[in-house]
């Protein structure tokens, strides 16, 4: 008896037995590869977990699978494992996260093979002599083969005129024969394009360190915003590389990634290729398969790259490791800088985690000694470090949130030829529309959340749900037409600076700028011209940029974060104003931090200013063990939402006393709540969730097993929509 076991990409967390194909032998199956299988009335693609000799099933009722796809998986063995370990980690159905640690078209069942190019050449005892005297074309055409030993594609000999449909003529006379090129790479040629630059003496002590480490190594690089921390990233890679491995470097946002790649590619001479949500299927796999085949040496991408395998592993880097955008916040909800830790102890290699502005959770780690910790806190080459001012605009009026002295130190940076960054992390032309007679305001009726008004092109959006209207031209209550916008958001900043600067560009850069191919190259094109110009924009500004000409940065809204209902708002608030601030001065060029804030003598600004990230960090640090907050605790939330208000709610209330009745709760794990979450309403679905934590991480695991268990099998469950979050990186 002989049973596949299979994970199929499906919401249940479990495994599904097939029997094999007619006609396979298979005593050479490998967990790990590729089965297609019926499933319900559709085909899948599922990941053969073990060869099995009995099933809970009867056998006549097991289906046959459908085909055998792959002779040997496609994910190595040490990342199949670690993409099961992350699925049992993260409460995720195995099958899924098997599925998005592989490329899409792998998941749909293409073959694991690279887009090949197929070329024509003549075959060894071609010869024009050999054709009629007549066949000119056919001989000019076997000519230009002969030319091109190499090969030559069809596309190229159309370009040069030949008809390409005698190339079947050829291939008939044994003339001409079409072969399949893999592109390669001289392994023996230089791999730099550039000389590194000269380290500073505390670069050079955090890259002799890295090249020290043997075997698995986490370090955390911490380094001041301008300190060179990429350039010693460079030059770690550059050893790895020169012993004949590769590096995997993941930065946080797609708009990352073009510049990283032109820094890389500038310095190295060898194959670089990117991955992101922007490519297309095909581009994917390509590149994934390169990386897997070693003849990629740098990959580079986002957080999905974290499952790219690699031939020859020497280092994994997490750029900005601080940044949310390295956990999933749907679906399979798992950190890709943790899993880069969980990955480098099975590759056996270095993982560096990068930033200014680490999050608690890792200086916890390093402060602990299970981390390395490597400091840089001088600025590469003589630039100094920005001044900072605390802009108190309590009573001053305000120009679209510009006040009057700020203003006026715009248009003297201007003056004197550098430029100006002004940050406000709010998208959309105001953050609402209010009436000016009754104080109707235009809210979201799927969210709690207000309508952000946009003026290009001219509509009203929610960016929580994406539901999007026409502006109205009167109120919702009392028909008056007196609409005016509430606050300023990046257009409406971006508007009152043309008005005020008219012979100055203004480049606005948020996601509505950017969504446009290659619109953000041409925006960080005109920056690093130098010529004076305002840049505007979202946190896309806050990470990893390097402007050589901005002297100064506007920070509009200091506050914002201050007074958050999740207990990372401090701590959010304090990386972004600072990875902003960071924008400001480099090289010959001081620098100048403007905060204007309606609370300049509010504690966390005041330490940020004053005594930087780092005493902020200690404090925040010791709140958070007096509260027993993470990292001093684990947890985990259970989140529901459902169609009627108070039915999520009523959901966990019931799991909640239903399992504390039925089990005996493991260890030091206790339930939170039910409680709303932050904000209740959301794409019109009512939401609820329950907080459960505990000091022993096993403990806490054991209890999500239960509780999912628990959750799979009852029938309420069918009324609700529910998921768990562990490690969740926020509370909404």
């Amino acid at each position: 008896m002989v049973i596949l076991r299979l994970a199929i990409p499906t919401p249940m967390r479990r495994s599904f037995d097939y029997l094999p194909p007619q006609g396979i032998d298979c005593s050479n199956l490998t967990p790990g590869i590729r089965v297609k299988v019926p499933f319900g009335n559709r085909e899948l693609v599922g990941i053969l977990l073990e060869i099995a000799n009995h099933s809970e099933f009867p056998v006549h009722k097991l289906k046959p699978a459908l085909e055998v796809l792959d002779e040997t998986p496609p994910l190595p063995t040490h990342l199949f494992e670690l993409a099961r370990w992350s699925a049992s980690y993260y409460q995720h159905p195995v099958g899924d996260a098997l599925a998005q640690a592989l490329p899409v078209l792998l998941r749909k069942g293409s073959p694991c093979e690279r887009a090949h190019e197929h070329l024509w050449r003549a075959t060894c005892d071609a010869s024009p002599e050999q054709l009629g005297k007549t066949a000119h074309k056919q001989r000019e055409l076997l000519s230009a083969l002969i030319e091109h030993p190499q090969g030559i594609s069809s596309d190229a000999l159309r370009a040069e005129g030949y008809n390409t449909q005698l190339l079947k003529t050829l291939v008939e006379k044994g003339q001409a024969e079409s072969f399949v090129h893999h592109p390669t790479h001289d392994t023996h040629a230089d791999i730099l394009h550039e000389a590194p630059l000269t380290l500073n003496t505390q670069q050079a002590a955090a890259l002799d360190a890295l090249n020290r480490c043997e075997g698995f190594a986490p370090v955390l690089l911490e380094g001041i915003t301008g300190s060179g921390k990429t350039e010693v990233y460079l030059q770690a890679i550059e050893k790895q590389l020169r012993e004949g491995k590769q590096a995997l470097v993941l930065v946080p946002e797609i708009g990352l990634t073009p510049q990283t790649v032109t820094r890389f590619k500038t310095r190295f001479q060898v194959p670089v290729v990117v991955l992101h949500s922007n490519l297309s299927d095909r581009q994917r796999l390509d590149a994934w398969l390169q990386a897997r085949d070693g003849d990629a040496r740098i990959v580079i991408g986002t957080r999905s790259a974290i499952f790219t395998p690699l031939k020859n592993p020497g280092i994994i880097i997490v750029d900005e490791e601080h940044d949310p955008s390295f956990k999933q916040q749907d679906g399979y909800r798992y950190s890709a800088r943790d899993l880069a830790i969980a990955r480098a102890q099975r590759e056996k290699i270095a993982v560096v985690l990068g930033s200014a502005t680490p999050s608690l959770e890792t200086l916890h780690n390093a402060q602990q000694l299970r981390y390395q910790w490597l400091r840089i806190t001088e600025r590469a080459g003589n630039a100094s470090a920005p001044r900072f001012e605390l802009l108190d605009v309590k009573h001053q009026p305000l120009q679209a949130g510009l006040s009057a002295s700020l203003i006026e130190k715009i248009r003297t940076t201007l003056n004197s030829g550098t430029q100006v960054l002004v940050f406000i992390n709010r998208r959309g032309f105001a953050p609402t529309l209010s009436c000016h007679d009754c104080g109707w305001i235009a809210d979201c009726n799927r969210c709690d959340a207000h309508m952000t008004l946009h003026r290009n092109p001219p509509h009203l959006h929610c960016h929580h749900c994406d539901k999007q209207t026409p502006i109205p031209m009167r109120c919702g209550d009392c028909g008056s037409d007196q609409l005016q916008p509430i606050g300023a958001g990046t257009e409406r900043t971006e508007d009152s600076l043309k008005r005020l600067f008219p012979d100055t560009p203004v480049l606005r850069i948020d996601r509505d700028t950017t969504q446009r191919k290659d619109a953000m190259a041409q925006m960080m094109k005109q920056i690093h011209t130098g010529e004076p110009c305002i840049l505007v924009g979202t946190q896309m500004l806050a990470k990893g940029h390097h402007f050589p000409k901005v002297t100064l940065v506007a920070i509009l809204n200091a506050d914002s974060g201050l007074f958050s209902a999740d207990f990372r708002g401090m701590e959010r608030t304090a990386q972004l104003v600072l990875q902003v601030a960071g924008r400001a001065g480099r090289a010959d060029h001081p620098g100048e931090v403007i905060m204007q804030t309606y609370h300049a003598d509010h504690p966390t600004l005041q330490h940020l200013v004053h005594q930087g990230y780092a005493t902020f960090a200690q404090q925040e640090l010791a709140q958070r063990q007096q509260a027993q907050l993470p990292p001093y605790i684990h947890y985990a939330l259970l989140r529901a939402e459902a169609n009627g208000s108070g039915r999520a709610e009523a959901f966990l209330a019931a799991v909640r006393e239903q399992l504390e009745s039925d089990i005996l709760l493991p260890s030091g794990v206790q339930w939170l709540g039910p409680f709303p979450s932050p904000m209740e309403k959301r794409a019109g679905m009512h939401r609820a969730q329950l907080l459960i934590q505990g000091h022993n991480r096993r403990n806490l695991h054991q209890l999500l097993h239960t509780l999912t268990h628990f959750l799979e099998q009852n029938r309420e469950t069918r009324k609700v929509r529910w998921s768990i979050d562990v490690d969740p990186a926020d509370t909404f």
